[in-house]
């Protein structure tokens, strides 16, 4: 039995989706809503679906899990709800880690690239006190999922009770179908797959950095079944434990990115520099790029899905197709 929170959420029901083809029994906790996040479920449900407020009462009505894979977060980089958002992203986290740690559980647990801030003091992923101390997220998300980075590191260096298996992923930029739920936090892919099938150019904001060409911003952009490929090596490479970075090792720029989804939609490339809006100038991260030299230490054989691939995969097997989702 695995439980998977965040399991009815993006990156949670396509890796429920991928133990589910495996044979294994889950539970998901989420919350489905009223609108179409329930689809995401919909061609493999769970054994179980718990409401995150019954989350703690569960834990303590079963001894064990083989495996928690922790997704569930306030997500948002928008976030300004300061307690909401620490409550869910640092205090429901630790109680997990103490209930993995006590049981013997092991725990996977999602981190952010957004832990870099603006990428000044680069993007590695070293996870002792001193290297995670030197990082000035930019946001309430970025810096909750940080301090509990810190609080793992803390316990580890104490001698706490740790999961005999644990494992910090610090996620870039993730794209792939079942993240429709997402609205304004939905990928850059969906996004510009919109502006592009509906007939019209893609939309990119112009550069906000001195000697930046419009469209030169780059980020480490990742499909989301390499994420899950990664999550699912872990399960089964219990020896491995640590604080990983999760991207492809490889920024792309924007305009590739753009030009991508136009090729897939099967349009002539245009695109239209916008003005960035100001509640994001000064809050923009114009690189980043996950060193993976971690994680490949630690044995990681799989190869990563190239931007134009990824785009290809999603736009014509998933979104110009009657049926979306995973």
């Amino acid at each position: 039995m695995i439980l998977v929170t965040g399991g009815a959420g993006f990156i949670g029901s396509y890796l429920h989706a991928a133990l589910t083809r495996r044979g294994c029994e889950t539970v998901v906790v989420d919350s489905l809503g009223s609108g179409n996040k329930w689809r995401n479920l919909a061609k493999h449900p769970p054994s179980r679906i718990v409401a995150p407020a019954e989350l703690d009462a569960f834990l303590a009505s079963r001894p064990s899990f083989e495996m928690v894979f922790h997704l569930g977060a306030v997500s948002e980089t928008t976030a300004t709800d300061g307690d909401h958002t620490w409550a869910t992203n640092v205090e429901l986290s630790r109680r997990i880690w103490e209930w993995c740690s006590a049981r013997g559980v092991r725990m996977i647990y999602a981190s952010s690239a957004a832990t870099y801030g603006d990428g000044a003091r680069g993007f590695d992923d070293d996870g002792s006190i001193p290297a995670l101390e030197q990082l000035r997220p930019l946001n309430l998300y970025g810096w909750t999922k940080h301090a509990f980075d810190m609080q793992v590191a803390k316990h580890l260096t104490s001698r706490h009770e740790h999961p005999p298996q644990w494992a910090g992923l610090k996620f870039f930029n993730v794209y792939g179908p079942n993240e429709y739920h997402k609205g304004g936090m939905v990928s850059v892919v969906k996004v510009k797959y919109d502006e592009v099938a509906a007939g019209g150019p893609a939309r990119l904001f112009k550069s906000d950095q001195p000697g930046l060409a419009d469209g030169a911003q780059a980020r480490d952009f990742i499909w989301v079944g390499d994420v899950v490929d990664v999550m699912l090596w872990l399960m089964d490479t219990p020896a491995v434990s640590g604080l990983f970075n999760l991207g492809t090792g490889q920024a792309r720029t924007y305009l590739d990115l753009a030009h991508a989804v136009s090729d897939a939609v099967g349009r002539p490339r245009a695109v239209d520099f916008i003005d960035m809006p100001a509640s994001l100038r000064g809050q923009y991260q114009s690189f980043t790029q996950a060193p993976m030299k971690r994680l490949r230490a630690a044995g990681y054989p799989g190869q990563f899905t190239s931007l134009e691939e990824g785009i290809r995969r999603y736009v014509q097997e998933h979104l110009a197709t009657p049926d979306r989702y995973v």
